[in-house]
């Protein structure tokens, strides 16, 4: 009897204390939180891309609502209303993770702004999911629902970034960063690109849902392009990091180009044989991994560091560091 009384009282006070342990939380969980956080938010650009290429894009052809009288799928609505409405589901799970995300970041100071939106923008991303249904998966809300997603990898990537609180990068590294920035672009504008080429092509999530209308080969070929140009920026970045003596900047770099091969390995061969679902959906992880391969070579340059004497502060703003404090004088011998 007293066990039971007691499993009661600890079913009753968990609730209280698993607030205080996430508002509480040590460094590692708070790390493992936004970690977790960010691979959720890339595990639900392929789970959706998995919906649109089982052409379960329209399995719930209705929202917030699955069919017009159920918030669920039914047996009417088959294998396509199961994997739509799992997906839907899934948006909870990552609503949860996010939420432990927010209680463990929200005091310090530095993390609590991001995570509040990291948070916020799930139920976002919910709406513009439900725009896409109601739309019948017009192409350019299919596209922009992506593009959303990948926003949402990037934002999750720098709380996470940011729970690691990285030193302040040397001057020599600090100067490669409008660099870094030209390589974000880049690839911001190959993953806009690669949305359109998607839009044109098959893999609409419903048989009758209509695309762009745009030549597939032209656009492609736009694509291929910008992936070029994100390349030579790529390798540009690893020689300039080489040059300066800036190892974590050359290792990123590194990564970042095994990346992009993979990618353009994948995009290739999807090309060449039809589209099969299986590369398309890699090839959509891909993307996720290229952008945040992209923004951590922007991170190496020293980026959103947080000043010195902040530590991990939970309140107030963090001090500030004087030019002369951060950056050792420079000598020139002649």
């Amino acid at each position: 009897m007293r066990l039971a009384v007691l499993l009661w009282r600890l079913l009753l006070d968990a609730p209280t204390l698993l607030w205080r342990l996430l508002l509480d939380a040590p460094t590692s969980l708070r790390r493992g939180l936004t970690l977790a956080n960010l691979v959720g938010n890339i595990v639900i650009v392929v789970t959706g891309g998995a919906v649109r290429l089982t052409g379960s894009g329209l399995g719930c052809p209705t929202w917030p609502r699955c069919t017009e009288d159920s918030y669920t799928t039914t047996r009417a609505m088959g294998v396509h209303g199961v994997i739509e409405f799992g997906n839907r589901m899934l948006t909870f799970v990552l609503v949860l993770i996010a939420g432990a995300a927010l209680l463990a970041a929200w005091r310090h100071a530095r993390l609590r702004p991001l995570a509040l939106a990291v948070v916020l923008g799930i139920p976002g991303q919910g709406v513009v999911g439900g725009f896409t249904v109601l739309s019948d998966l017009n192409p350019y809300v299919v596209g922009l629902h992506f593009l959303l997603s990948i926003a949402m990898v990037g934002g999750s990537y720098a709380l996470w970034q940011r729970t690691l609180d990285p030193a302040p990068a040397a001057p020599a590294t600090a100067r490669l960063r409008p660099l870094t920035w030209a390589v974000v672009a880049a690839g911001a504008v190959a993953l806009a690109v690669g949305v359109v080429v998607t839009g044109s092509g098959p893999h609409a999530g419903d048989e009758q849902a209509r695309r762009t209308g745009l030549d597939p080969a032209m656009i492609s070929q736009l694509h291929v392009d910008t992936v070029f140009l994100l390349l030579g920026l790529a390798v540009a970045t690893w020689f300039a990091a080489r040059a300066v003596a800036a190892p974590a900047l050359t290792r990123r770099a590194a990564i970042l180009l095994g990346v992009l091969l993979g990618q353009g390995a994948i995009g290739f061969v999807q090309y060449f044989t039809g589209l099969p679902e299986i590369l398309v959906g890699a090839h959509m992880l891909g993307a996720c991994l290229l952008w945040v391969a992209a923004l951590g070579t922007v991170w190496a340059t020293g980026f959103d560091a947080a000043p010195r004497g902040d530590g991990d502060a939970v309140t107030g703003s963090a001090p500030t560091v004087s030019s002369a404090d951060s950056v050792p004088p420079l000598v020139t011998v002649r």
